[in-house]
């Protein structure tokens, strides 16, 4: 009785969460991909600013177009559900977990430095230096992505992911607050028009910090919430936190590729960025 009473309803779920899932992963793959794709176009071309002023913007596109290769796998996962496609999902999921925070912070440290320490911004402002920081944070990511695409041992990976989420939201928090704080705080010597030009240029950078604060918080914060306590869950429960959670990713996946447009003009009418 129990058998014949909950296998169809275990087949509703279940062909529910696959026709959610589908949908997400389309939206994400439809959207994101070309968004990114011309992010990407214009920082190449020189159209949106050079490569050495948007090279961590050019990275984050690029994680952004690998994560977008997850949809592909899920797409043929669903109809093939075969152990190597799931373990490409994992690994390439990892580019929306672990890179998209990642680069998010180096573009956060990278307006922290311009505003707090200008000196030392203009030391470390040729190209050859943001290629070796970047060279770094994707050894750091593809660590990551192999971690979750090998370990089973679930509690490791959560702990690992929410260990990093911690770690670059205090910082992006820090570079946050200390811009704020050298807003207040105009340079000495400064006259009326240098002042009020600096401060548009630190509450600009403010602003993106801030932004770029906030949706990693609407991004990540869904999954903390779930990932460690997703055994307390039942099956209905956890399918609809996880459209929800995949909502919220897809949505603030849109972030950076349109603070990017609009300062490189694309989109004038949004304002005071």
């Amino acid at each position: 009785m129990n058998s014949s009473n909950h296998s169809p309803v275990l087949s509703a779920y279940l062909e529910l969460n696959i026709a959610v899932t589908t949908a997400c992963y389309a939206v994400n793959l439809i959207l994101s991909l070309p968004t990114n794709v011309y992010v990407l176009c214009l920082i190449l071309t020189g159209a949106g600013g050079t490569v050495a002023s948007e090279f961590f913007a050019l990275n984050l596109a690029v994680s952004e177009i690998l994560y977008c290769l997850s949809a592909v796998f899920v797409f043929v996962y669903i109809h093939l559900p075969i152990p190597p496609l799931l373990a490409l999902i994992t690994f390439f999921s990892g580019f929306m977990f672990h890179g998209r925070p990642l680069f998010q912070c180096c573009i956060c440290f990278e307006r922290y430095l311009a505003v707090v320490h200008p000196v030392v911004f203009l030391k470390y402002r040729p190209l050859r230096y943001k290629v070796v920081c970047s060279g770094l944070v994707c050894l750091v990511l593809i660590g990551f992505c192999f971690i979750s695409m090998f370990v089973n041992e679930h509690k490791i990976v959560v702990c690992l992911y929410l260990a990093d989420i911690v770690v670059l939201f205090t910082f992006m928090l820090f570079c946050c607050l200390s811009v704020l704080k050298a807003l207040k705080q105009p340079g000495p010597g400064e006259g009326e028009r240098e002042r009020e030009e600096t401060n548009n240029m630190k509450m600009r950078a403010f602003k993106i910090i801030l932004i770029i604060l906030v949706s990693m918080m609407v991004n990540y914060l869904p999954w903390v919430v779930v990932l460690p306590f997703n055994e307390i869950y039942d099956l209905l429960q956890l399918v609809y936190i996880t459209y929800v959670c995949l909502f919220f990713s897809i949505v603030s996946g849109f972030v950076q590729p349109l603070l990017y447009l609009h300062r490189a003009g694309k989109l004038p009418f949004i304002k005071g960025l």
